[in-house]
């Protein structure tokens, strides 16, 4: 049986969501649980910025039916961002080094564990309610394919414990011909779910390539739009990086790829990352609804 293609959207607070999709007037409070009548899952992206309470996450678990499934980016420190020491939680800044612009830089295996045991540690609620997806590591671009990198991902993914890593990197290095193979079998014997990506066609080294595979029983399709302009805009929002509109046609070249995701997986999902809003009409959830559409139209199934 080919698994169902759960479509959803990266964040369901973004400010185009807010402004532009749900009904005017709707409470924060109820953002989650209205987003949750019309779609199965998303990707909660704020927790990059933050790592979140447990309380906050309770929350989540609680506005969301039985068979949500809510995926959580990676906390920066997590895959070896820079983050200003004021982003750590205050009860693990004590030791960490900071470079002269005030970032945590380059702390010890020891140090960053810790982060990773609060970050997990907050995720529980979701956890004891079967709602928590992977963990979607999307890694800086400076990381490049090579033998501590892959050193560090293997540490890393043995720090999730019985969680599931989503591994997402950015330089075009882990995308070379040479490469894929060994990549994706490296991937698929610690079952470590590749992330399979949208993105401007353009052959930047900090652009990814699409490389439609299946590493783990799960499939995972993010949506970056295709705003070659804006993509490496120093200082602004992730809302202009991804400012994108899909078109029928676009999407429709999805299709086939989708299907074969879905019968070489047991879960399936694909989320819309273009946060921004056309002519009032937030991105997103469009992409997200005309997906559903194309699919639903060449039988592929859905959710």
């Amino acid at each position: 049986m080919a698994a169902p293609i759960r479509i959803g959207t990266c964040s369901w607070a973004d400010e185009a969501l807010s402004k532009h999709w749900y009904p005017e007037g709707t409470p924060a409070k109820e953002r989650l649980a209205y987003y949750a009548e019309r779609f199965s899952t998303v990707e909660v992206d704020s927790t990059y910025y933050r790592v979140p309470t447990e309380s906050m996450v309770r929350g989540w678990a609680d506005r969301t039916p039985d068979d949500f499934v809510m995926h959580v980016k990676a906390f920066g420190l997590m895959t070896r961002h820079p983050v200003k020491l004021e982003q750590v939680p205050p009860d693990l800044r004590e030791g960490l080094p900071v470079d002269d612009r005030g970032r945590v830089d380059r702390p010890p295996r020891e140090l960053r564990a810790k982060v990773f045991e609060e970050f997990l540690t907050s995720l529980a609620p979701l956890r004891d309610a079967g709602k928590l997806g992977g963990i979607l590591f999307q890694m800086p671009p400076y990381v490049v394919w090579k033998p501590s990198s892959l050193d560090y991902l293997e540490w890393a993914n043995e720090q999730l414990g019985g969680d599931m890593m989503l591994f997402e990197p950015r330089h075009r290095s882990w995308f070379a011909e040479d490469v894929r193979k060994e990549l994706l079998r490296w991937l698929e014997e610690r079952e470590i779910t590749w992330v399979v990506v949208d993105a401007p066609k353009v052959d930047a080294g900090n652009v990814p390539d699409t490389l439609v595979a299946v590493t783990s029983p799960v499939a995972y399709v993010r949506f970056h739009g295709r705003n070659a302009r804006t993509w490496n805009v120093r200082g602004g929002s992730a809302a202009q990086r991804f400012d994108y509109t899909y078109g029928e046609d676009e999407l429709r070249e999805w299709v086939g790829p989708l299907r074969e995701l879905s019968n070489e997986s047991q879960e399936a999902y694909a989320f819309f990352n273009n946060n921004n809003q056309t002519n009032g009409v937030a991105q997103a959830p469009a992409g997200a609804a005309l997906l559903r559409k194309l699919l639903d139209e060449e039988h592929v199934p859905s959710a």
